[in-house]
């Protein structure tokens, strides 16, 4: 990719703009407008400051790792992909507002936002201008609710419904007790599908102890209801700068349940000051381990960790599915930038209806008209340190 960039920069000065463009920069693309139509102008917009600027950080950085591979292998139906990235902090109005720097800048299609609050605000945008959106993260109903709008991920009622499955299918506990942020959608929307669908399951939900976005350092209260609760697993449908805290507190007070937890849990490991032990036989969901052994995988996992120095998260792996899936579609119904954003995004929606991809966050992806992914969940524990995939029981 770097070579290839060095070798754009000896042509003429015509062509070192269009190859500048075609590449995107580090930084998330140049400013120069969206009026050549020689290029796709693709945005993405999502936290890489905040609390939650991992998963921003991770979903710029796959993005742009395969905008780089897309153009070195020929684009995009023949063109070049630039790229800019925006930052939103996880927060609805900076969003909104991004999503308009991108407007200016000449967007054609987006691929965010990262979190699913702004992922709600920014689609109302995206729907009235009927611009193509492709979320790798956003897990809540709303943010694909309307026809222009998918999805990478699974959305929060299917993350809960596979978790209450599986914990079911594989006979892992019965009585089960949940700790959920009730001020958070993501958190709030796995919890009642979990709930309902454990019920369905005839697995007992012995306890159920909601905290909030002001109240998320002392889980002292949550934790003892739980231990006196005699719950032999919790199930934690928060991120996991909240679950280091509760797996700390709850080693301080006795309690050692087995834990499991939902793809907001990944990037536990890296918490700074949090002793990683804690997390051993620790679940969760995720379509992504870095330690997978397929080839897809391991070069990706290579290539990440040489441009960007840190091993991907799954949101980088849904972010650098996302561009292929782009990619997939795009080629699919023949787009070419010429064309209007809504004329785009309309020859996409019904491309994406009509691909099947494989991807590292999945194999055999397919999409329906209300924007949500078909592909089988994964399922990993952390042993020694490391995630490892758990196997379903026959």
């Amino acid at each position: 990719m770097k070579m290839w960039k060095k070798a754009a920069s000896l042509a003429l000065a015509s062509a070192l703009v269009v190859s500048l463009a075609a590449c995107g920069s580090k930084d998330g693309g140049s400013n120069s407008g969206g009026s050549d139509s020689d290029v796709f102008m693709i945005g993405g917009i999502g936290p890489t400051t905040g609390d939650n600027a991992i998963y921003g950080t991770a979903v710029k950085n796959g993005i742009q790792l395969a905008v780089d591979e897309i153009n070195a292998d020929g684009g995009i139906n023949g063109y070049q992909i630039e790229y800019k990235f925006e930052d939103d902090q996880s927060d609805s109005e900076k969003s909104v507002n991004a999503y308009n720097t991108l407007k200016d800048w000449g967007m054609q299609m987006l691929v965010g936002t990262v979190t699913s609050t702004p992922c709600v605000a920014v689609v109302e945008e995206s729907h009235a201008d009927n611009m193509f959106q492709l979320t790798p993260s956003a897990t809540t109903v709303e943010a694909v609710q309307y026809d222009n709008a998918f999805r990478m991920c699974f959305s929060d009622p299917s993350q809960g419904t596979v978790s209450a499955d599986y914990i079911a299918d594989n006979n892992i506990a019965s009585k089960i007790a949940i700790i959920y942020n009730s001020s958070d959608t993501y958190s709030t929307g796995i919890y009642q599908s979990f709930a309902t669908e454990a019920e369905e399951r005839g697995l007992e939900i012995v306890t159920a102890q909601a905290f909030t976005a002001d109240s998320k350092t002392d889980f002292s209260v949550q934790i003892q209801k739980a231990k006196d609760s005699g719950a032999e697993l919790v199930f934690l449908p928060i991120y996991y700068q909240e679950a280091s805290l509760i797996l700390a507190q709850a080693e301080r007070a006795g309690f050692t349940p087995k834990w499991f937890g939902v793809d907001g849990m990944d990037g536990i490991l890296n918490v700074d000051g949090f002793d990683g032990s804690l997390a051993e036989g620790l679940m969760f969901l995720t379509p992504f381990t870095p330690d997978a052994e397929d080839e897809a995988t391991q070069t990706f996992v290579a290539n990440y960790e040489a441009e960007f120095g840190d091993t991907p998260i799954q949101f980088a792996a849904d972010a650098y599915d996302c561009m292929y899936v782009i990619k997939a579609a795009a080629e699919q119904a023949d787009i070419t930038p010429d064309m209007s954003v809504s004329d785009m995004c309309d020859a996409m929606k019904t491309a994406m209806t009509e691909i099947t991809i494989d991807g590292l966050t999945g194999k055999q992806i397919s999409w329906g008209e209300d924007g949500e992914p078909s592909k089988e969940p994964t399922v990993v524990v952390i042993e020694n340190g490391a995630y490892s995939i758990l196997q379903a029981q026959e």
